[in-house]
């Protein structure tokens, strides 16, 4: 091992740091909001609703993420006259955009059922107690199914988030210059692939030992019923004299 190379790739890599954050985040964003549409519409009980959202969640869960990303840049460019017209080949055009699209649509039908298991599991009985003090609709929603709902949904939308962040590295097929791009472009100029790869894998772990510990404090922030509660010592009456 030449860890003065490491170093060297080290310091070369992290430029690609803030891309893959990019990359991750603003597809969660966007697939978030995409998965609660999703599992409210697999809850509605209407049918034109829940088979479009169960058909969508099948083929996304059901592909590799990396035939989307081919399909959405390579695929999508044979129908260039027609997104001309429609004014969206200036989108598709971008490796940037279609990274953050593919992205998007995967996490959105991961995220769909997470969210979806998370709103199953808010307890009956807290449910009719709030409608019993005059809640309902969207307060109801709001106050009480939403909070027990994220609590119990967290720790695997967590584990979604972490996959999402490595997930990124597939960006690289497409001339993104990741952490994953900048690796692979720097094996291609000096042949050595283990130390590259190895400080590669390094800064993934890092970022997501990072993710982990947020997601463990909002998690503690969010679940005050949980903790222990603090030692009460006996107080000492004062001496009589």
């Amino acid at each position: 091992m030449d860890f003065a190379f490491m170093q060297e790739a080290f310091l070369r890599l992290i430029g690609g740091i803030p891309l893959t954050l990019n990359l991750a985040f603003t597809s969660i964003a966007f697939g978030a909001v995409f998965a609660m549409l999703l599992a409210l519409m697999r809850m509605s009980n209407i049918k034109l609703l829940d088979w479009p959202a169960q058909a969508y969640v099948f083929v996304f869960r059901g592909t590799p993420l990396l035939v989307q990303i081919f399909l959405i840049y390579y695929g999508l460019g044979q129908f260039r006259p027609t997104l001309d017209a429609l004014g969206l080949w200036g989108f598709f055009r971008e490796p940037y955009w279609c990274a953050v699209l593919a992205l998007t649509m995967n996490t959105a039908a991961y995220g769909s059922e997470i969210i979806r298991g998370g709103l199953q599991a808010v307890p009956h009985h807290q449910v009719e107690a709030a409608r019993a003090c005059g809640m309902s609709g969207f307060l109801l929603f709001r106050r009480i199914i939403f909070p027990i709902a994220v609590r119990q949904a967290l720790p695997a939308y967590g584990s979604e988030i972490i996959l999402m962040v490595k997930a990124t590295s597939l960006a690289s097929v497409i001339t993104m210059m990741e952490v994953t791009g900048l690796a692979a472009k720097m094996i291609s100029q000096t042949f050595r692939a283990v130390e590259v790869f190895i400080v590669a894998g390094a800064i993934y772990l890092v970022l997501n030992f990072i993710i982990t510990r947020i997601i463990m404090a909002i998690e503690w922030w969010l679940s005050p019923h949980l903790r222990r509660p603090p030692a009460i010592e006996p107080r000492l009456e004062a001496a009589h004299v």
